[in-house]
């Protein structure tokens, strides 16, 4: 081993050594850097688990079809002309007469019209949360291939009577099967409950289209069609050919989407919002707490100058006193790095959260501490030893040694 490396061993274990001189202001170094990356990797995890519960509710078999010209189901409107076209084209006989969509055993297009309202629920201590009321067709919970029912059964055509999504059953009281609750004006019997993987779904609440159009003024509206593409060639095949006839037809400019691009576009807006939120909190406090890492390096360097003065006049280079800085700074900021990513992932993984998601109203999901959260605020906290020890380790090296020898007596 040279010279070098063995001085920079040397002085690596005298300033770990020296440590207990200076525990409670190292402490508060891990400490910050801890805060850091909790508070980072909560906002990420945030980000991750509201991405995931929107990308578990696309299917790339299922399309979107939106009236309006516009790639939300608020303020859409499919025209009564466009769902009678697109239910009139039967047989097997070429695009024209086949757009690229399914048939159930009957022979019918596989497809369901939709339309969501936001309803306010009153909680026993008084607060309201707004929730998504979906009216659909039989078919509708068909078309969603995750959706499972965890108990009781599917509403009945024509009868007020809902479904509710698990997020919603488990987390707000009145929602057990059996129950009656007011939804607008009227009341509606609970008869089953959903789950479907974790996804956006299990934040909805279903019911028969005509009875919820009735009971909510809604008479003849309908926002959306979800439609299974046709399974026996390429989806993207079949939603070009869905695209094709759609845009032949007069009237109201219709637009046809992949259910997996519907929801990726609404994740990316609110993730985007989240990270903007996020990103800055957490840089405004690395900032804070490189500046205490750079004060806690200069109290170590002070403590140490004797030691430090002794060495360099035994003849140790700059490097080994740079480096033995610099690895504690790094050390101490690897070990706030970790506790941050200890606490965050019992703080945070799997804890339930909501916030505001498509028409207005709550949508639950659950935080992820995911690797690529982890490893991402874990950099961060790293990056505040790096550039927080530098400069102390730089001024290691600059120290007089005559005049710290005289400082000590």
């Amino acid at each position: 081993m040279s010279s070098a490396l063995k001085q920079i061993f040397l002085m690596i274990r005298v300033n770990l050594g020296s440590l207990p001189r200076r525990l409670a202001i190292s402490l508060s170094m891990v400490l910050s850097v801890a805060l850091v990356v909790a508070v980072l990797a909560g906002f990420l995890a945030m980000a991750r688990g509201f991405e995931a519960a929107l990308a578990g509710a696309g299917s790339p078999d299922i399309a979107i079809v939106l009236g309006g010209g516009t790639n939300q189901e608020t303020g859409s409107e499919v025209p009564a002309e466009a769902i009678r076209s697109l239910a009139a084209m039967g047989g097997d006989s070429g695009i024209a007469r086949n757009p690229g969509i399914a048939r159930d055993g009957a022979g019918e297009p596989a497809l369901s019209r939709e339309t969501v309202v936001p309803v306010d629920i009153r909680q026993g201590d008084g607060t309201e949360q707004t929730l998504s009321l979906r009216g659909m067709d039989v078919t509708g919970p068909d078309l969603r291939e995750r959706a499972r029912l965890s108990q009781g059964r599917l509403f009945s055509p024509g009868a007020r009577e809902i479904v509710v999504g698990a997020r919603i059953a488990d987390t707000l009281p009145g929602f057990a099967v059996g129950d009656t609750i007011r939804l607008g004006a009227l009341d509606w019997r609970i008869v089953g409950h959903f789950t479907s993987g974790g996804s956006a779904f299990e934040s909805e609440i279903w019911a028969d289209l005509e009875p919820m159009q009735s009971a909510f003024d809604r008479q003849g509206q309908v926002q959306s069609l979800r439609v299974r593409l046709d399974g026996a060639g390429d989806p993207a095949t079949a939603l070009a050919a869905l695209r094709d006839r759609l845009s032949a037809l007069p009237g109201t400019p219709l637009t046809v989407v992949s259910e997996t691009d519907f929801y990726a576009g609404q994740a990316e807006r609110t993730e985007s919002l989240i990270r903007l939120f996020g990103w800055p909190i957490a840089l405004l406090m690395a900032i804070g707490a490189t500046a205490g890492a750079l004060n806690t390096m200069m109290s170590s360097v002070s403590d140490r100058s004797v030691e430090i003065a002794t060495l360099r006049l035994l003849g140790f280079a700059r490097l080994p006193v740079f480096a033995a800085s610099w690895v504690e700074a790094v050390l101490l900021s690897l070990a706030g790095a970790g506790l941050g990513v200890l606490a965050s992932g019992l703080a945070f993984d799997g804890w339930q959260a909501s916030t505001m998601g498509a028409n207005h109203t709550k949508m639950a999901f659950q935080l992820d501490v995911s690797g690529a959260v982890i490893l991402t605020a874990g950099l961060l906290g790293l990056a505040i030893g790096i550039l927080g020890g530098a400069l102390p380790a730089i001024a290691a090296t600059r120290l007089p040694l005559t005049s710290a020898l005289r400082a000590r007596g």
